[in-house]
Formats: structure tokens, C-alpha cells, sequence
């Protein structure tokens, strides 16, 4: 280096401004010492007159020392935490969804824990598994025609999971344990993506078998800060290991040879904090970036997989043999019988017939006694006096209780008749226990939904009202299973209500022993049918088929555009230059709430091919309202304008 010259550092700060989110050079002093990149930095911010986090990006030699720079003030730590190729995902990933890389980075790296780096030392040993777990996993993998080439040659595929149990292990998650011993077994690492941690408990259950413990790499909200940090550290080791964990797993910056991701469709996988972006599309980014394989795993098949399937992106794959669950459809003209009240005759006795035997699943839709009430008279939904939220019961005889504020309404009176009397609308899990207990006298009834947490029940017989999501698993399988309120399920006001509903469904039907009934009650239609053939695939295809020519995800790509009039309407005009369809925007429409300014908010459709043009324009509106200051004094933490792509369901 020449006496002119000097060493300059490009930084990535810290920072959630969006004008903040690019590189920024700064004078690397003497006095530092050596300076690798990824490492840790404060540095000064001369327009804000403050010191600021920061990671080293790039280094570089300039020959121009007398351009003005401020200098890197310290750094922090000398573990290099953002490896290049973590730093070109997150900025892929931002670029996307027309947001910050920092954003993305503060899903993945944790805060410092000086005592665990300390401790910390890079020479994790190279473990493998052994002989016979490696041997049962290649089995496993072998029953999926397909799978082992798209391990191998690092491919990309949508996976149908057997639905079944074998030793209290669910057969998902004994694939994707396969999948991660076959890939530490050639040297690579894996990335499980699962939805919460209840998948993530049973993932580590079917891990015990097949990996060593001391490869399988944790990364879950439950972690202590020490711990994740811990783990984090292992992951940039060179070492392969098994990072197991929930949708910001997905960003762990070790050298992948395959991503899988459990469910894609469960909305738990959808990053809610800025940027927004969701475990699948972060893992296909990763892919196509990184080369390793690629697989979208589930009992069922969501518009997005399915739309990459008929492109022929992803791989279709199946298992050789599938044994499936045996579904029987109870119509609606069914309950409209006299005799009928929840449960028609035929899912009633088998019912019964099964919990002579062991424990039944009984699959509700709400939590809760009853978390509606009406008026008796009229019908009209009861409302809170104070706030206008929706009123409940918690127990028969009770208080009703508003679900917003929950101020009690002894006194409440119809608006609409006057009338004092009120009806219970809807049955959540423990008033459907309640009316359980009664119907089946000897049998023990046990309830789990977010209040009551039930994880395991032994095979004992029981009753087990369950709310969607919260299934216990059962010792053996369940030797019956029932879906009550699926006609309620459906009647949500969601453009995805049927694949969600169908995706419920079956993950449920999966917990059914071998050959064990599963009943739909109350629903016919297509949901009904693709669950009755379990053709999930063929479902998902008739719903692209309906979608696209209303243009709606995920056909076509969705930005939700929001902040105040003046601020949208000039986002908006920035897209004009683009040459989108006529009918691209919709809106924009006023947004709830109470805003000074009052805000607003518009959708925009378009096409895979226009989205780098789309969010590079309204990032690039998102910087100049940011710039110029503009926003609403009513919240001051509110930007004037705020931009999210891909959202799972457009509302507008």
C-alpha cells in the first residue's frame, strides 16, 4: 500500500431507515489492526451526529486519501458474524421484497454474548451418522420416487409426506431426518424450516434416531440468548451440521446442501415483522443462489408449490407406495336430520366404537365455551356496550364477557330489538367437551387448544377436542378421527380459506392409526372431495385455475402500498413509467384508525417478470417519502409511506 493510499471498510449499518440501507465508506484507522470482513463495527453517523452499529461488508485500498471519510471508531467484535454469502442472501431477499437487508439481518444474527464468544472456539469435529442409522434413512428416502436424485444432484421438489405414524413419530418428520442424514453423511449441512414448536419437538424426536445430537443445531424463539447465540456461532463453522428451527432458520448462514420447509402453508412461516417475507420464498432464493437442494414438504400442496410445479421448477414427488388415510363425508343434508345435533349418526357411533378402544380426535374450530353469542330474538351478533367487540360466554350460566376489553355485560340489551335474552351462536372446545361428556358417560374427555396445551395422550380410551393446529399426538394413532365445524371454517373471509381448511384437515387425518376413520361433518364440495381422494394437488390446480383470471396470488404478485394520501398517490404515479395493466391497482381505500393524517391504502398487481422493476420503484418511493421527512404527527413512529410484497392474503 502507498503512502497515498489508506484502507476503507464498506459498511452495512445497523439501521431500519431506509435511506440507510446501502454501503458506506469509512476510513479503516491504524490503530485498529487487521480488519476481516463481517466482523462487527461502530461507527459515526455524521448527518444524525451519533455512534451506530455496523458489519463490514467489504474492504478495500484507495488511492484518493484526501476524500473525505469518517473512521470506522471500533470494533466490537473479531468474530466475522455476517459471512458473504449471508450478506448477498439477506440482500437478495430485501431487494425483493422491497425492504432493508439490516431487516433481514436481524432475524438471523443475535445479540452479542461476550461470554459464549469467548468460549467459543471454530474446531467443532466432523460428525456423521452411523452405519445403521444411515442405512434405515436411505431406505426411507428410496420409498419417494425421485428424492434421492433431487438430494443428489442439489435439485428443487414439492414433496407429498406419507401421512402416518410409526413408533409415535410422525412420518414428515421422518423424512426430513432422513433427508438431513443422508446430507450429513456426503459432508453438507441441512436447513429444517418447520412452522412452531410443536413441529419443532417432533422433528428432534425423529433427529434422535438418525444424527448425532451433537450436529443438530437449534434455532427457536424459546432459546435462551446465550443459547441461540451458541448456536449461531456453530452454524459458521465449516463443520456440517443440522440447523433445526422456525421460519428465520431459513437465513442461517451455513454452507446448505439442502432446505426443507415443513408445511409451507401455515401462515406462522410468514415473517410479520418488515420486510415480510416468507420462509419459502427466502428458501428459494437460497437455492437458486446457493445450488443446494430444495424441498417443500407437506401432506398437502399449496397454490404456490403447485403453480411451481406446472412451471416446471420444482419436481413432483411422491411416495412409491402410499398408504393413505380412509376419509368419510358427512353432508350437510346429513345434520339437517332431527336427530342430528353436532355429530351425524354414522361419525357418532364410530365415535363411540373407537373409544372402546383408545383415544378419538375430535378436530372444533374455536377455543373457548361459547366465543359467540346472539341475540335470541333477532339473531343479531351481541356487541359490547363499551368498545362494539363480539361477546362470549365462558362457561354455561355466565357473565357474558366481551373478547376485546373484557368487561362483563350482565345488563346487555339488543339494539336492534331491545330484547335482554341471549343465544349461544357458536361451541368452542370446552363447550364441545362439555356436550361430549354427556353424550359419552365413562369416557374421560380432554381438551387442548392455546389455553389447555396437551402434547402427548397415552392409548388409553379418551376424547380429545382439539382446536385446528393444536392435535395432540396419540400413542399408537388415534383409532378415530372427527372434523366438526368445517361449514364455519369454510365461511371465513379469506382467499385461501379452502386450501387452509384443506391443509387442517389433513394434517389431523395424519395422526389417524393405520386404517382408523376419519369423518368430514358438514362439508361437500371440492375441499371435501380433494381430502375424501386425498388428491390435495389437483385441489390447488382448480384453485390457480380460478385465481388467475382475477389476477390474485399467486398467479400474479401482490404490493400492499400504505401511508398517508398524498404519499401513496405519488407511489403510485412513480409506477406509471412501468406499463402496467389498467386494472393493476386496486384502491387505494381508507385504512381504520386514527391517524393524522388519515392514512390509506391500495393494492398492486403484476406480473413475475415486472416484480424487480415494481419493488425497485416503490423502494425507491418508500426512500424519497423517508428523505424528505414527510409522515403524520399523530404517530411519530409511523412512516409516511410503508410497502410490503407478497402478502398472504390481500385485503382490501
Amino acid at each position: 500500500m502507498s503512502p497515498e493510499s489508506r484502507r476503507i471498510a464498506r459498511v452495512l449499518l445497523d439501521s431500519p431507515l431506509p435511506q440507510l440501507d446501502r454501503l458506506f465508506d469509512y476510513a479503516l484507522p491504524a490503530e485498529l489492526g487487521e480488519v476481516v470482513p463481517g466482523v462487527r463495527v461502530r461507527v459515526p453517523l455524521r448527518t444524525a451526529g451519533r455512534v451506530v452499529d455496523g458489519y463490514v461488508v467489504e474492504l478495500d485500498v484507495e488511492d484518493d486519501a484526501d476524500r473525505p471519510l469518517s473512521e470506522v471508531e471500533s470494533v466490537v467484535s473479531a468474530v466475522p458474524v455476517l459471512p458473504e454469502r449471508l450478506y448477498h442472501l439477506c440482500r437478495r431477499v430485501a431487494d425483493r421484497a422491497a425492504g432493508s437487508a439490516s431487516d433481514v439481518l436481524r432475524l438471523v444474527i443475535p445479540k452479542r454474548q461476550v461470554r459464549v464468544e469467548k468460549a467459543w472456539t471454530a474446531d467443532a469435529p466432523v460428525l456423521a451418522p452411523d452405519e445403521a442409522a444411515l442405512t434405515a434413512a436411505d431406505a426411507l428416502i428410496d420409498t419417494y420416487d425421485g428424492l434421492r436424485a433431487v438430494l443428489d444432484d442439489r435439485g428443487r421438489a414439492a414433496v407429498e409426506a406419507v401421512p402416518q405414524l410409526s413408533d409415535d413419530v410422525q412420518g414428515w418428520a421422518r423424512l426430513l431426518a432422513a433427508t438431513a442424514a443422508h446430507t450429513l453423511a456426503a459432508g453438507r449441512s441441512s436447513i429444517l424450516v418447520v412452522p412452531d414448536h410443536r413441529d419443532l419437538d417432533r422433528l428432534l424426536v425423529a433427529l434422535e434416531a438418525v444424527v448425532p445430537a451433537d450436529a443438530v443445531v437449534r434455532h427457536d424463539s424459546r432459546q435462551s440468548n446465550p443459547d441461540r447465540y451458541r448456536g449461531f456461532l456453530r452454524t459458521l463453522e465449516d463443520a456440517p451440521c443440522v440447523v433445526v428451527g422456525n421460519r428465520s432458520a431459513v437465513y442461517a448462514p451455513v454452507v446448505a446442501g439442502v432446505v426443507a420447509v415443513w408445511d409451507d402453508g401455515d401462515s406462522l412461516l410468514s415473517e410479520p415483522l418488515a420486510p415480510g417475507v416468507h420462509a419459502r420464498d427466502a428458501a428459494l432464493l437460497r437455492q437458486e443462489s446457493e445450488q443446494s437442494a430444495l424441498l417443500l414438504v407437506g401432506h398437502t400442496r399449496t397454490t404456490e408449490a403447485e403453480r411451481l410445479v406446472a412451471h416446471g421448477w420444482l419436481r413432483d414427488v411422491r411416495a412409491a407406495r402410499r398408504v393413505l388415510p380412509r376419509v368419510l363425508l358427512s353432508t350437510p343434508q346429513e345434520l339437517e336430520r332431527p336427530a342430528a345435533q353436532r355429530l351425524p349418526s354414522s361419525a357418532f357411533l364410530a365415535a363411540r366404537a373407537a373409544a372402546a378402544e383408545g383415544p378419538v380426535l375430535i378436530q372444533v374450530s374455536r377455543p373457548g365455551f361459547a366465543p359467540s353469542l346472539v341475540c335470541a330474538d333477532c339473531r343479531a351478533p351481541a356487541r359490547c356496550p363499551h368498545c362494539g367487540g363480539p361477546l362470549g360466554a365462558r362457561h354455561r350460566g355466565a357473565v357474558p364477557v366481551c373478547g376485546w376489553c373484557g368487561r362483563g355485560a350482565g345488563a346487555w340489551t339488543c339494539p336492534a330489538c331491545s330484547s335482554t335474552r341471549l343465544r349461544l351462536a357458536s361451541s368452542g372446545s370446552e363447550r364441545t367437551a362439555d356436550e361430549l361428556g354427556r353424550a359419552f358417560p365413562g369416557v374421560r374427555v380432554i381438551v387442548a387448544d392455546g389455553a389447555h396445551p396437551v402434547e402427548r395422550v397415552d392409548a388409553r380410551p379418551a376424547l380429545v377436542v382439539a382446536t385446528r393446529g393444536a392435535e395432540p399426538l396419540a400413542e399408537g394413532g388415534y383409532r378415530a378421527v372427527v372434523l366438526l365445524d368445517g361449514a364455519r371454517m369454510l365461511q371465513a373471509p379469506d382467499l385461501r380459506v379452502g386450501e387452509s381448511c384443506l391443509r387442517w384437515w389433513s394434517n389431523a387425518a395424519a395422526l389417524a392409526a393405520p386404517g382408523a376413520p376419519v369423518h368430514l361433518v358438514g362439508v361437500d364440495g371440492a375441499v371435501a372431495k380433494a381430502l375424501a381422494t386425498w388428491n390435495q394437488a389437483a385441489y390447488a390446480r382448480t384453485e390457480l385455475e380460478h385465481r388467475a383470471p382475477l389476477h390474485m396470488p399467486p398467479t400474479a404478485r401482490v404490493a400492499q402500498v400504505e401511508g398517508t394520501a398524498a404519499a401513496v398517490a405519488r407511489a403510485l404515479e412513480s409506477l406509471g413509467a412501468l406499463s402496467l395493466p389498467a386494472d393493476a391497482v386496486l384502491g387505494p381505500v381508507p385504512v381504520e384508525g386514527d391517524d393524522v393524517p388519515p392514512r390509506v391504502r391500495a393494492l398492486v398487481r403484476f406480473d413475475y417478470g415486472a416484480g424487480t422493476r415494481v419493488a425497485t420503484t416503490l423502494r425507491a418511493a418508500v426512500v424519497a417519502e423517508a428523505v424528505n421527512g414527510r409522515g403524520g404527527r399523530g404517530r411519530a413512529t409511523r412512516s409516511a409511506l410503508t410497502v410490503r410484497l407478497d402478502i398472504l392474503d390481500p385485503e382490501l
